[in-house]
């Protein structure tokens, strides 16, 4: 049965998540504009020039090799989605009903997508890696490519060290942000301003977003892996659900939901305590917790963790947007 061209080029941005790759990007553009922006421009400086004149600080990678460096991140994601379902075709049959690897593209062209797609990503991060100064960073993003082939290969179907990766995986997003902006940021201003503060700050502040995407990620696959027990059993893998049962996957659900709430209102407390922050995490974060943790506890369909799930992205999506948040309140000079 042939497919029209547009019948593969929807099922093409359903493979490679498309909502997701945007998220990602949105994560990323966030971090920089929303966060380290503010925070450089909160940052006074005398420059060794000009000893009598405090200037902020401000970006030393240029736009372009930013977006280079969020398109690189995207390809590697996508190449990342491609191959998790080049190897998922029995259980994704078995959980969902349908598939697109070996459907309307095939398995020779979705590896194809795969190699393309990583080697562009790779291409991009070792150029971006070589404009900061610092070439062998582009090591990371070999590493990474071939971490999300091993996960998909293998990993995936071990007992939580695919959950973890993953977990990780997001969480390095807005990590490879940070890194890629402070370390020109660094050598510029460490050379060229007297009483340099440093970079640390920066790295604390998305530090704390890339723990809750870390957390918030690993509830979610957990969640996930619950759904799909069935065709995951059927096909032999040694998930934690398959292995240890729903109930404690249940457990570690809520002890997880817990400590993120718990993390939440402490980082308040002891950095923030603004009003805004505190009706923020309470509504958008917290409550919507606390809801996933009661669905997941009476689910008694599969369809109840399916919301579940959802609910969860939608979690992880305010946690990011609170970077905008985040930033007025550093630009309003209340916290830093």
């Amino acid at each position: 049965m042939k497919h029209s061209r547009g019948e593969r080029l929807k099922d093409l941005l359903d493979l490679v998540r498309l909502p997701n790759l945007l998220v990602v990007a949105l994560t990323m553009m966030l971090m920089r504009y929303a966060i380290i922006r503010p925070l450089l421009g909160a940052i006074l400086v005398t420059m060794a020039g000009d000893p009598a004149t405090l200037v902020a600080m401000d970006f030393r990678l240029g736009w372009f090799d930013f977006l280079i460096l969020v398109i690189s991140t995207c390809l590697i994601t996508a190449a990342g989605y491609v191959i998790n379902d080049y190897f998922d075709i029995r259980a994704d049959l078995i959980n969902r009903g349908t598939i697109i690897v070996g459907n309307t593209i095939t398995r020779r062209m979705a590896m194809m997508y795969h190699n393309v797609f990583n080697l562009l990503g790779v291409i991009g991060g070792i150029y971006v890696s070589a404009r900061i100064g610092y070439v062998w960073l582009g090591i990371f993003f070999i590493l990474i490519s071939g971490l999300l082939y091993f996960y998909s290969a293998t990993y995936k179907r071990q007992f939580l060290i695919g959950n973890i990766i993953v977990a990780l995986l997001v969480a390095m997003v807005p990590m490879l942000v940070v890194v890629y902006d402070a370390a020109p940021v660094y050598v510029y201003y460490s050379q060229a301003s007297s009483g340099f503060p440093g970079v640390a700050i920066l790295f604390w502040w998305v530090g704390g977003f890339a723990l809750f995407a870390f957390l918030t990620t690993l509830i979610r696959e957990i969640i996930k892996d619950m759904e799909d027990c069935d065709g995951d059993r059927e096909t032999g893998r040694k998930t934690l659900p398959v292995i240890s049962g729903l109930t404690v996957c249940r457990v570690i659900v809520v002890l997880l939901s817990v400590v993120t709430v718990a993390l939440l209102y402490y980082v308040w407390s002891r950095h923030l305590r603004d009003t805004i922050t505190l009706v923020y995490i309470s509504l958008l974060l917290a409550v919507p917790l606390v809801a996933v943790i009661v669905r997941v506890l009476t689910s008694g369909e599969k369809k109840h963790l399916t919301l579940a799930s959802r609910l969860m992205k939608l979690i992880m999506l305010a946690g990011i947007l609170y970077s905008l948040v985040a930033g007025a309140i550093i630009s309003s000079g209340k916290i830093l």
